[in-house]
């Protein structure tokens, strides 16, 4: 059972968040527990790495591409960032090329005094905001949205930072947490609607800043709570302060850092995301069951949910794949043999489990199915005799415009395609998605609000909280520098 159709390649076949960011104030050792921080984001981004701090006079910045324990375990990066305030930065860019100009924090000098800032998320109306600032003389060091903001902030006519930050926050538009770091005060954002994410928390004497609370766990931070949607949470002389400047918006979080986007121990209103992923399984399971002899995982991030759908079917749960962990970001791709080795260098089947089995294959999502497709076919390779696929989220249809790395409509497969069609497109004997109203249920026990949905579900359903003014205005993404990717400065 093969698939003859010859299917197009890609980079990945998973939804990447953009960035994490963590930022810490009032600490001896600054710079060391950002890059702790900055090690438990991982997950959120891979490209680069980047760590500022402040000493009370002069700002210091390291920039890596490349992963965070592969240069700020060095001791030494770590003494050339001296200061008891700092801010950290993980990339995965959506906007702006991969280049080491792109790697954030950025750092500027403006009239009021230093600022630096790690930005996740992303503008809708960035082109747009840059081709004007261009026009008016702004010059621009990197092609990543985030100096956009940099930029309106320095052109504001406002006395006070936070008064001239304010000014750029009424003019950019998506979904996006900032943290600033400025001479006196660090600063948490979160965009209007609370689409990316960004929590605070507590150690000692020190605020922290982080995307998520796996980041706080690993330094020993007590999680205070979640910055609300539209809200600026100031840091200075060790005080907080909070202030709610936009008007008043109904949260509406991006429903894939329930689904995939948060690591497993991370805390989304107060519960696991690892429980919401069970409860996922849970309801696919209600909706979707079918007889066969075993639920199997794609490892890692369907688990949790094929965890949930086992004990909601009351069937025998099996790691019907093993995943290599050491097998890094992207692998080594010396040579296009190696190249065709494909989803086998980081998936295997357990042979003797599998064999003469009909299996219910569960994955967090359904993007592009070329790697669901592999991942049938060496399930089927290794003597499976039935695979019936089902996803922990409904049909991926739309693209995102708020951070979030994505194909076009043309290559997402529940686009182009009916069920029917994606099941003889990825070889499966069967294939369900959870419902939409199946995915309100597990995630917060109630039906969806038509009028006003409680999540950014825009992927499914193409109800977008914020018009992407660059793709309504047919403004592509094109090169916005002439200075090569591959330039150092």
């Amino acid at each position: 059972m093969t698939q003859k159709k010859k299917l197009k390649k890609f980079n990945s076949d998973k939804l990447k968040e953009e960035c994490g960011i963590f930022g810490i104030s009032n600490h001896n050792d600054a710079s060391a527990l950002v890059a702790l921080g900055l090690h438990a984001l991982q997950h959120r981004g891979q490209e680069g790495c980047g760590i500022v701090s402040f000493d009370g006079k002069n700002y210091h910045s390291e920039k890596r591409q490349g992963l965070v324990g592969d240069h700020f375990t060095d001791p030494n990066i770590i003494k050339k960032l001296p200061g008891n305030f700092a801010i950290g930065h993980n990339r995965y860019s959506t906007t702006g090329e991969t280049s080491l100009r792109n790697i954030q924090p950025f750092f500027a000098d403006l009239y009021m005094g230093g600022l630096s800032i790690a930005h996740n998320g992303n503008l809708t109306n960035a082109l747009l905001l840059r081709e004007s600032l261009v026009k008016d003389g702004a010059i621009f060091r990197t092609t990543s949205d985030t100096e956009t903001i940099v930029q309106l902030i320095a052109k504001s006519k406002r006395d006070k930072f936070v008064d001239k930050m304010i000014d750029a926050l009424f003019q950019i538009q998506g979904g996006y947490s900032l943290i600033l770091m400025t001479n006196k005060k660090l600063i948490g954002v979160r965009d209007p609607f609370g689409i990316r994410p960004l929590v605070i928390g507590k150690l000692k004497n020190s605020y922290i800043f982080a995307s998520e609370t796996c980041a706080l766990d690993i330094v020993g931070a007590t999680f205070i709570r979640e910055v609300e949607n539209g809200e600026i949470i100031i840091i200075e002389n060790n005080e907080l302060s909070s202030i709610k400047p936009f008007p008043k918006q109904k949260s509406r979080p991006c429903v894939f850092e329930f689904i995939y986007f948060a690591r497993p121990d991370s805390l989304i209103n107060n519960k696991c995301a690892y429980e919401y992923r069970k409860k996922l399984g849970s309801e696919l399971a209600k909706e979707t069951d079918i007889e066969a002899d075993l639920v199997v995982p794609v490892p890692d991030s369907g688990v949790p949910s094929a965890l949930g759908y086992a004990e909601q079917s009351k069937k025998h749960f099996e790691l019907g794949l093993i995943r290599n962990h050491y097998v890094g970001r992207t692998f080594i791709e010396p040579t296009q043999n190696i190249r065709s080795l494909g989803v086998k260098l980081k998936l295997s089947p357990t042979k003797t489990i599998v064999k003469n089995k009909s299996i219910i294959l569960i994955d967090d999502s359904l993007v592009r199915g070329t790697t669901c497709h592999k991942i049938v076919k060496m399930l089927y390779d290794a003597g499976a005799k039935e695979i019936h696929v089902r996803i922990a989220c409904p049909e991926i249809k739309y693209p995102d415009f708020y951070g979030v790395d994505m194909p076009t409509e043309s290559e997402l497969l529940a686009y182009n395609k009916n069920n029917q069609e994606m099941c003889e497109y990825i070889n499966a004997k069967s294939l369900k998605f959870l419902s939409l109203e199946g995915l309100y249920t597990a995630l917060i026990g109630e039906k969806r609000n038509p009028n006003y949905p409680q999540f950014s579900d825009h992927y499914f359903t193409g109800e977008y909280p914020i018009k992407p003014q660059d793709s309504l205005k047919g403004l592509k993404f094109k090169q916005l520098s002439l200075l090569s990717g591959k330039s150092s400065n």
